[in-house]
């Protein structure tokens, strides 16, 4: 079993920057794939963006690309979702999740076994 806590939410304004960090509380974090999904009221949870157990295959969706950028340290057991250029629109209570079958693109929630509680992103206009 694998906890996850998100941590570095908060209130910015519109064009500001936050950075996101996911723990994990195993060692073998490093051999499990990770994603970043948001969930906003009323709304489906969203996958953001997601990246290989080593940090060298990422993928994005593409309201992410150019603006955020998902990156892990395995030695500190966490992985980073670096957002610039945030937009109203990017309110939401941001996820991390861990999971470990290479046979799904990782893009869905049902590709991952653990997630974490989340994070709350508000950008204000």
């Amino acid at each position: 079993q694998v906890q996850l806590v998100e941590s570095g939410g908060g209130l910015v304004q519109a064009g500001g920057s936050l950075r996101l960090s996911c723990t994990a509380s195993e060692r073998t974090f490093s051999t499990y794939r990770v994603g970043w999904f948001r969930q906003a009221p009323g709304k489906e949870r969203e996958f953001v963006a997601r990246i290989s157990s080593s940090g060298g295959v990422t993928l994005y969706k593409e309201f992410a690309k150019g603006r955020f950028t998902i990156s892990r340290d395995n030695a500190k057991n966490t992985v980073f979702l670096q957002m610039n250029s945030l937009k109203p629109e990017d309110t939401a209570v941001y996820h991390c999740a861990a999971g470990f079958n290479m046979r799904v693109a990782g893009a869905a929630p049902s590709d991952y076994a653990f997630w974490g509680q989340g994070t709350q992103v508000t950008v204000s206009s």
